[in-house]
């Protein structure tokens, strides 16, 4: 019977995506930062109980750019803070040994 070769999370992730630091992996870790970043101003907006219209007019932009900020799209730190700030949420990240606290 032939033996099974198990790989962990971080082999596979090399395999598949490639190495940390190269372009690939760090494209798609920053895709995945984007995402969930996006996912918790949505999660933030719907505890608020606010619409993506609403949240844009708090915000001074027009819904569809909320849609694209929820899915990870068009993020910068200044729309991220402007979002949360607009909800009154306090966030608090990290950015290469850099922290920032909102609210």
């Amino acid at each position: 019977m032939a033996t099974m070769k198990l790989y962990t999370h971080a082999d596979m992730l090399d395999r598949v995506i490639g190495e940390k630091g190269t372009p690939q992996r760090d494209s798609m870790e920053a895709e995945l930062q984007s995402y969930l970043i996006g996912e918790a101003i949505k999660l933030a907006r719907k505890e608020k109980k606010l619409t993506q219209q609403q949240l844009g007019e708090l915000m001074g932009v027009q819904r569809a750019q909320i849609s694209r900020i929820e899915k990870g799209h068009n993020l910068t730190v200044s729309t991220i803070v402007k979002a949360f700030k607009a909800m009154g949420v306090s966030a608090s990240f990290s950015f290469g040994g850099v922290s920032l606290s909102l609210c």
